[in-house]
C-alpha cells in the first residue's frame, strides 16, 4: 500500500522528468529512532499507510512528486519481503507510523514531515521521496527456536495423550509461522515426524497380547486408528503453515497427513502378526454374517476404510477375501444343487448376489464389486449351468412358472455362456414336447388346438421371461418347423379341417374379432408346414362344401382367410380358391336371368330351382352318381340346360346330385312343416307319397342311390333327432330287411326343420385318395421344375440338378422319388445321360 495523497508508484513519464529536475538536497533517510520501532514478532498489527490528516494537510500547500531513486532495489525489496512474510499478517506488523514523528516510513518509503516541508519549501521547487531497502533483517532472540519448539512439542504430546493444551492454538500457529519465516522449516518437519513416530511405536505393544478375542482386537485396532486420525488432524491444523509452504515446495516430502498414514502403516499395520490378526478377524466377521449372524457393520466399514487409506486393501485383504469367497460358494453350490429343487436354488442364488452387492455398498471398497460378483456367479451358476437346466427347466416350462423362468433367464444372462446353454435346452424342449403332440395318432382330434395352445404358451414365455430375445424367437420357429414336419402331410390336413370347423356355420364359439385372431394364429402354424399343397387340397374340399351347402359362417371371414393365404403363399396358391368364390357370384347372376327367362317363357311350376354353375378346374373332383329323379325335376333340369347352353355355346353341363338339397312341404297330424333336406333324403321321402311302407331294397331300387349312401340317408330320417320315418324293427343302424313307414305322429316345435345328413367319417380310402391326388400333382411339379432347369442349363451334373430342384420346390421330396422322376423324363426323351459321364445329364430339345 502507498500513503494516501501520494501519486501512483508508476507516474507518467512527464512527471518523472519534473522530479528529476527538482531540488535533490531534500532526501530523507531512515534514522535510528525509526528502526527501533521494528519488531517482526511482537509489533502490533498496524497499517503501513500514512494517516489521512497528515497527507491531506500537506497536499493543501505543496504539490508532491515521487521519484524512483532505485527502482530495481524497490522491486527487489517487495519480492524478498513477499517470500519471507506470511499470507495473513506479517507484513502489516513490520512497520509503525507515528503522526507526531518528524517523518514516517512504509515498506522503505520515506516522506518528509509537514513542518520541514513548510520550512524548506520554495516557490516552484519539487520535494523528493526516496524509496530504499530496509537495513539488516531483525534477528530472533537466542533461545527463541528451542523454546518455541518445546511449546509445540508439548502441544503435540498433549494431543496424543488426549490432555488439555496449555497454549492458545492461534499462538501455536503463529509460532510455526515465525519459525518457517526464519528458514527453520526443514528441522521443524523432522522434529515433528520424530515425535509422531515415537508415539506410534509406543502403541504396538497393546496389539501383541495373545489373549485378545478377535472382535476385541478389531475394536482396539479401530480405536487406535480413529485416535490416530483425530490426532493427525489436530496436529496438522497447528502445523498448517509448514504443510502449505515448506512441504508443498518439496515434492519429495509427504504432507503431514500422509506422513501420519505412512507411520501408522509402517509401525502398526505392517507388523505381520497385527496384519494377519486384523485380516483374519475381518474375514471371520464376514463369514459370520454370511451364515446369518448379526455383526457390527460399522466396525467392518471403518477397518476396511483404514486399509484403503493405508493403500494395503488390495494386497493384504482383497485377494484373501476373494479366495475365501470362492471356497465358500464352491462348497455351497455343490451342496445345495443336490439338496434343493431348481426354483428354490435359483432364489437362493439371487439372494446371495443381492447380499454381496449390499456388502459392497455398506463396507467393502468399490474396486471389489466386479471380482466379488463374478466369483459368486461363477461358483453358484457358471459351474452348474447344465445341471440346473437338466434338472429343472422342463418342469418349469411344463408348469408354466413364469416368475421362476424370468429369474432363470435373468441369472443365466449374467454368466458367460449361460444364455447359449439355455437356448439349446429351450430348442430341445420345444422339439420334444411338440413331437408328442404331432406324432401320436391318438391326438389327431386335438392336435391343432394343442399346437395353438403350445404356441401361445411359448410366445408368452419369450415375451415375459426372455424379454423378447430375438435368438429365442428364431430358435422357437426352427424347432416348430422341425417337429411339425416329422409326420408328413397329416398336420397340414388337420389344420385345414380345423379351419373348416371354425368357418362353418353353427360355430358360435367366437365373435368376429376372436375368429380373426384365431385365423392369424392358424396362419403362424401354417407357415411351419412344408406340405402346403396338402393343406390346399383339403381346404379346397371343405371350402366347396361350405359354399355349396351354404354352411359358411361368414363370407368376410372366408375372404379374410383367403387373403391371408394369398399373402403367405402367393397368388398362384389361391387362384383356384378365388375361382370358387367367383363361380358362386356368377351363379347368382345366372339364376336372376333364369327366373326372368322362366317368366318370359310362361312356364308356371310349383318347384323353384336354384343351380350353381361350377368351373371344373377350380373345384374338387366329385364322382358322379346316377339317381332316379322325379319327372318334374328332370323337366326343370332340361329347361335350365336349354337356357344355359343357349347363352354359352360349346359348354357341357354335368349334374352333381350328391351336392343337391331341397325344401319339402310336409303334412302331419300336428300340422304343416317344412323340411330342409339333401337331394337323397328328398328322393326317399317323396316315395311315401306313393305308398305307406317300403323295404330297404325297394327304396334302393326306386331311387338308384348307392347302398352306403342310402343307409346313411335312411338312418338320418328314421334314427336321428327329427324322425319323420319310422324304422321296423327299431334300432340305431339300418340293416338288410328293415322296413320304413311315414311317421304321421311326428312333432317338432319349429315350423322349418333342418334334417342333417349323417356325415360319413372320412374313410382311410378317401384320405388316401386326396393324398394320392396331391402326390400326383407334386410329380407334375417336379417334372416341370426339372425340365425348366435343364432347358436353361442344357448340361448339368446329378448333384447340381437335385440341389436346384430342391430350391424351386415348396414341398419336401425324398431323393428316391426325385431319382424316379429323372428316370421317367429320360424315358420320355426330355433329357438323356451323358455318354462319357453317366452322372451328368443333357437336355434334349
Amino acid at each position: 500500500m502507498f500513503p494516501t495523497g501520494l501519486s501512483s508508484p508508476n507516474p507518467p513519464a512527464q512527471e518523472v522528468r519534473q522530479a528529476a529536475d527538482g531540488n535533490t538536497s531534500k532526501k530523507r533517510k531512515l534514522n535510528n529512532t525509526e528502526k527501533d520501532d521494528f519488531d517482526p514478532i511482537s509489533s502490533p498489527k498496524t497499517s503501513s499507510s500514512c494517516s489521512s490528516s497528515s497527507s491531506s494537510s500537506t497536499s493543501n500547500h505543496i504539490q508532491k512528486r515521487l521519484r524512483f531513486e532505485d527502482s530495481l532495489d524497490f522491486i527487489g525489496l517487495d519480492v524478498k519481503m513477499a517470500e519471507e512474510s506470511s499470507s495473513q499478517q506479517s507484513r502489516s506488523k513490520n512497520l509503525f507510523m507515528s503522526t507526531v514523528a518528524g517523518g514516517h516510513h512504509a515498506n522503505g518509503l520515506t516522506k518528509t514531515s509537514t513542518a520541514s516541508s513548510f520550512a524548506n519549501s520554495k516557490p516552484g521547487s519539487a520535494k523528493k521521496l526516496v524509496i530504499k531497502n530496509l537495513k539488516d533483517k531483525p534477528k530472533l532472540p537466542d533461545n527463541y527456536t528451542d523454546e518455541t519448539w518445546q511449546k509445540l512439542k508439548e502441544a503435540v504430546e498433549a494431543i496424543q495423550n488426549s490432555t488439555s493444551i496449555k497454549y492458545n492454538l492461534e499462538e501455536l500457529y503463529q509460532a510455526v509461522e515465525n519459525l518457517c519465516s526464519y528458514k527453520i522449516s526443514a528441522n521443524l518437519y523432522k522434529q515433528l515426524r520424530q515425535v509422531c513416530e515415537d508415539h506410534i511405536k509406543a502403541q504396538i505393544h497393546q496389539f501383541r497380547e495373545e489373549s485378545l478375542d478377535s472382535v476385541l482386537f478389531l475394536k482396539k485396532i479401530d480405536k487406535c486408528w480413529q485416535d490416530h486420525c483425530r490426532q493427525m488432524i489436530m496436529i496438522r491444523s497447528i502445523f498448517l503453515f509448514l504443510d502449505r509452504t515448506y512441504v508443498l515446495q518439496n515434492s519429495m516430502l509427504p504432507s503431514i497427513w500422509d506422513m501420519g498414514l505412512d507411520l501408522f502403516r509402517t509401525h502398526i499395520i505392517s507388523d505381520q502378526k497385527v496384519q494377519n490378526k486384523t485380516i483374519d478377524g475381518i474375514l471371520l466377521l464376514i463369514e459370520r454374517e454370511r451364515s446369518g449372524e448379526a455383526i457390527d457393520r460399522s466396525l467392518l466399514r471403518s477397518l476396511l476404510s483404514m486399509l484403503s487409506d493405508l493403500q494395503i486393501y488390495q494386497d493384504s485383504f482383497e485377494q484373501r477375501f476373494l479366495e475365501e469367497t470362492n471356497r465358500l460358494y464352491a462348497a455351497e453350490g455343490q451342496r445345495l444343487m443336490q439338496e434343493r429343487e431348481v426354483p428354490e436354488y435359483l432364489h437362493h442364488v439371487n439372494k446371495r448376489l443381492e447380499e454381496e452387492a449390499d456388502r459392497v455398498i455398506t463396507y467393502l471398497d468399490q474396486s471389489t464389486q466386479k471380482p466379488l460378483i463374478a466369483t459368486v456367479e461363477k461358483q453358484l451358476l457358471g459351474e452348474h449351468l447344465t445341471a440346473i437346466l437338466q434338472k429343472g427347466l422342463n418342469s418349469l416350462l411344463d408348469e408354466n412358472r413364469i416368475q421362476d423362468l424370468s429369474l432363470l433367464y435373468q441369472l443365466f444372462s449374467r454368466v458367460r455362456g449361460g444364455v447359449q446353454a439355455l437356448l439349446q435346452h429351450w430348442i430341445e424342449y420345444i422339439k420334444a414336447f411338440g413331437s408328442t403332440i404331432v406324432i401320436n395318432p391318438e391326438k389327431d382330434r386335438t392336435m391343432v388346438q394343442e399346437l395353438l395352445d403350445f404356441k401361445d404358451k411359448v410366445d408368452h414365455i419369450i415375451d415375459v421371461c426372455f424379454l423378447k430375445n430375438e435368438k429365442f424367437v428364431n430358435a422357437m420357429k426352427e424347432a416348430f418347423e422341425t417337429f411339425i414336419n416329422k409326420r408328413p402331410n397329416k398336420p397340414a390336413e388337420l389344420i385345414a379341417k380345423y379351419v373348416d370347423s371354425k368357418l362353418r356355420a353353427g360355430n358360435k364359439e367366437a365373435t368376429d374379432e376372436e375368429l380373426e385372431k384365431m385365423l392369424d394364429k392358424i396362419m403362424i402354424i401354417f407357415r411351419f408346414i412344408y406340405g402346403k399343397d396338402v393343406f390346399e387340397a383339403f381346404y379346397k374340399k371343405d371350402l366347396a362344401k361350405r359354399l355349396l351347402v351354404g354352411k359358411s359362417a361368414s363370407v368376410d371371414a372366408e375372404k379374410s382367410m383367403l387373403s391371408k393365404l394369398k399373402h403367405e403363399c402367393g397368388a398362384a396358391f389361391t387362384s383356384k380358391l378365388e375361382g370358387m368364390f367367383k363361380d358362386m357370384e356368377l351363379s347368382k347372376d345366372i339364376m336372376v336371368q333364369f327366373k326372368q327367362y322362366m317368366q318370359n317363357q310362361n312356364m308356371p311350376g310349383n318347384i323353384e330351382l336354384t343351380v350353381n354353375i361350377l368351373t371344373m378346374g377350380y373345384w374338387p373332383t366329385y364322382v358322379p352318381m346316377e339317381v332316379h329323379l322325379p319327372a318334374e325335376m328332370v323337366k326343370l333340369q332340361e329347361i335350365f340346360k336349354t337356357f344355359y347352353l343357349g347363352k354359352h355355346s360349346g359348354r357341357k353341363l354335368q349334374w352333381q346330385s350328391t351336392l343337391g338339397h331341397c325344401v319339402l312341404k310336409a303334412e302331419f297330424k300336428e300340422g304343416k312343416k317344412e323340411l330342409q333336406v339333401s337331394l337323397f333324403q328328398t328322393l326317399v321321402l317323396l316315395m311315401f307319397n306313393e305308398g305307406e311302407e317300403f323295404s330297404l331294397e325297394e327304396i334302393k331300387q326306386a331311387t338308384g342311390i348307392e347302398d352306403g349312401e342310402l343307409r346313411r340317408t335312411l338312418q338320418s330320417l328314421a334314427c336321428g333327432k327329427a324322425r319323420v320315418l319310422t324304422k321296423i324293427p327299431k334300432g340305431k343302424d339300418v340293416d338288410d330287411g328293415d322296413k320304413f313307414t311315414c311317421n304321421d305322429d311326428f312333432r317338432h316345435k319349429l315350423f322349418r326343420i333342418k334334417i342333417n345328413q349323417i356325415q360319413m367319417k372320412e374313410t382311410v380310402e378317401e384320405q388316401a385318395s386326396t393324398t394320392e391326388r396331391v402326390f400326383q400333382d407334386r410329380q407334375y411339379q417336379i417334372d416341370a421344375a426339372i425340365v425348366r432347369i435343364m432347358k436353361m442349363r442344357k448340361t448339368l451334373s446329378h448333384n447340381l440338378l437335385v440341389s436346384e430342384v430342391y430350391n424351386q420346390l415348396k414341398f419336401p421330396v425324398k431323393p428316391a422319388d426325385l431319382k424316379k422322376r429323372i428316370e421317367s423324363l429320360i424315358d420320355r426323351d426330355y433329357m438323356e445321360r451323358d455318354k462319357e459321364n453317366p452322372n451328368q445329364y443333357n437336355y434334349v430339345a
